[in-house]
């Protein structure tokens, strides 16, 4: 067996080596159809194509991508090819809800923000929206929930009270926050969810925080936003066209990090498992074990304190340093844990 790997996918090459005869790693925006020609499996990220240009007379029966999104997966092609694939649901969901939660730590810090004065609007209530609401309760916050499929799901169920308009977000929330998949179709379609239109029907100047996918957020419609006083402030994780971001939103808002808010030693090796679950399942092969996330070292200067496990100015701070350096600072990321 021979399986094509991601080169920054962490911590996974050793138990590939276990199952396949060759792994071979190669950069995820550089993977082309050569190397894929005799592969029988594909495990990716979100900088691979996964479509009919990449995997045309290939081998490969098995496609996995070590991300919670599969907007970069061309779902149709793979299924008329016969070719199986995976995501990896919720494996990084506590990791983004850290990083949220330090943000918004850092908005009471450093922003004045009393948190249990404020209402947060969450859109979206999937593996990570749900995190974060749990996240905000915990800190005394009122939560306003947004998801309209979910809401259509669970319309015989009292759960379904539970859930308000967006425009009940866009009039009442202080924070309002994106948890949504990319989709460009369909009635709840969510690419420029928050468009220019959106940014004028808020009421209460918000903060404005995303974590999903860039397209979510239209992001010249945020600078115009930010710079008439429409949004008091911004913390963007995700950006259109990456890597080559706005450079002068970067700059304008509070945090600005290269797509990295899922990116816990845990949450990776949550993804790393569940691609190793599929793969074994699909060659029918024996399971190597689960992988272990690398510990903190033993000096680690911890008291308690969520900001000191992670705290997303540094890498802020980095990327409005060396907005270029995106890529290799999405990378080359350091060791980070969610718990001590």
């Amino acid at each position: 067996m021979k399986i094509v790997v991601d080169d920054k996918i962490p911590y996974i090459q050793e138990k590939l080596s276990v199952l396949a005869d060759e792994v071979v790693p190669v950069g995820g925006a550089e993977i082309c159809a050569a190397d894929v020609r005799d592969a029988d499996a594909l495990i990716v990220r979100t900088r691979t194509r996964c479509d009919e240009s990449l995997l045309k007379d290939s081998k490969v029966s098995f496609v996995a991508t070590a991300t919670i999104g599969y907007d970069h997966i061309d779902a149709d092609y793979l299924s008329r090819m016969g070719i199986a694939w995976t995501s990896c649901p919720g494996c990084n969901a506590s990791s983004v809800a850290q990083y949220v939660e330090s943000s918004l730590l850092l908005l009471q810090q450093d922003k004045g923000l009393v948190l249990s004065d404020t209402t947060i609007g969450i859109v979206g209530c999937g593996h990570v929206g749900s995190k974060v609401k749990v996240v905000a309760e915990r800190l005394g916050m009122r939560v306003l929930v947004c998801d309209p499929p979910l809401e259509e799901a669970n319309s015989q169920q009292p759960i379904a009270n539970s859930y308000v308009s967006l425009d009940i977000i866009e009039h009442e929330a202080d924070i309002i926050t994106f948890h949504v998949p990319l989709t460009r179709k369909g009635e709840h379609a969510t690419w420029h969810l928050a468009d220019e239109a959106f940014f004028h029907r808020i009421s209460r100047v918000p903060y404005i925080i995303n974590t999903s996918r860039g397209g979510v957020v239209d992001n010249a419609a945020l600078l115009s936003a930010l710079q008439e006083g429409r949004v008091r402030d911004a913390i963007i994780d995700v950006w259109e066209g990456e890597p080559h971001l706005n450079v002068e939103l970067l700059q304008r808002v509070f945090i600005g990090t290269p797509h990295i808010a899922g990116y816990s030693a845990d949450g990776k090796v949550n993804a790393d498992n569940m691609v190793i679950d599929a793969l074994c399942r699909h060659f029918h092969l024996e399971h190597p074990g689960k992988i272990m996330p690398p510990s903190l070292p033993s000096d680690f200067p911890y008291t308690g304190s969520p900001l000191e496990l992670y705290n997303p100015l540094n890498d802020s701070q980095a990327l409005k340093a060396n907005p270029s350096k995106f890529e290799y600072l999405r990378n080359h990321y350091p060791l980070r844990r969610e718990y001590f």
